[in-house]
C-alpha cells in the first residue's frame, strides 16, 4: 500500500507539472487560429485551421479555404499574442526553411519533425491543398496578404 501511495503521489505531481504545459499549448493554438480566422475567414470562403503545431514561440499552423491551402508561420509577441510570420506552402515543411525563417536548428528540427506527425494524421487531401499555396510570402507591417479567394492568393506577383 505504500509503494501505491508514493506512485499516486509522484503521479499528481507530475501531472500538475505537465497541465500547464497542455493546457498553454491549448489555449495558444485557440489564440493562433483566432487570428488566421479573423484576417482571412470570410462567409463565402469558410477557413479551416489544422493542424496547428507548437514549438517555443513559434508555430505552424496549416490551413485551407476551398480548394486551396497552405502553412502560416506564427510567431509569439512579447505580450503572449501571435502574429503571422510568413505564409507557404510546402516549403516551410522542413528544418533548414523554418532556420530561415529564425527558429533555432533545435526547434526547427523539432516544429518539422512534429508538423509531419500531425500533418501525416489528416486526410491525403487536405494535405494536397497545403501545397497549392506557390512560394513564401513575408508578412510585415508593410505586406496585406490577400484572402484566399482573391486571384492573387497563390500568385503572389503583387506582394
Amino acid at each position: 500500500m505504500l509503494n501505491l501511495n508514493r506512485f499516486m503521489s509522484a503521479a499528481a505531481v507530475v501531472t500538475a507539472l505537465l497541465s500547464p504545459v497542455a493546457v498553454h499549448a491549448a489555449d495558444d493554438a485557440q489564440v493562433i487560429r483566432h487570428v488566421m480566422m479573423k484576417t482571412w475567414d470570410k462567409p463565402d470562403a469558410r477557413l479551416k485551421v489544422e493542424p496547428i503545431v507548437l514549438r517555443g514561440a513559434h508555430a505552424v499552423a496549416g490551413w485551407t479555404q476551398g480548394e486551396r491551402g497552405g502553412r502560416a508561420l506564427m510567431a509569439r509577441n512579447g505580450d503572449g499574442s501571435w502574429r503571422v510570420v510568413l505564409c507557404a506552402g510546402d516549403g516551410i515543411r522542413h528544418a533548414p526553411a523554418l532556420q530561415d525563417a529564425g527558429l533555432s536548428a533545435a526547434d526547427a528540427q523539432a516544429l518539422a519533425r512534429d508538423l509531419a506527425a500531425a500533418e501525416a494524421k489528416l486526410p491525403a487531401a487536405q494535405r494536397a491543398r497545403f501545397a497549392t499555396f506557390d512560394g513564401i510570402v513575408r508578412m510585415d507591417t508593410h505586406v496585406q496578404h490577400p484572402p484566399a479567394g482573391d486571384a492573387a492568393h497563390g500568385q503572389h506577383k503583387a506582394h
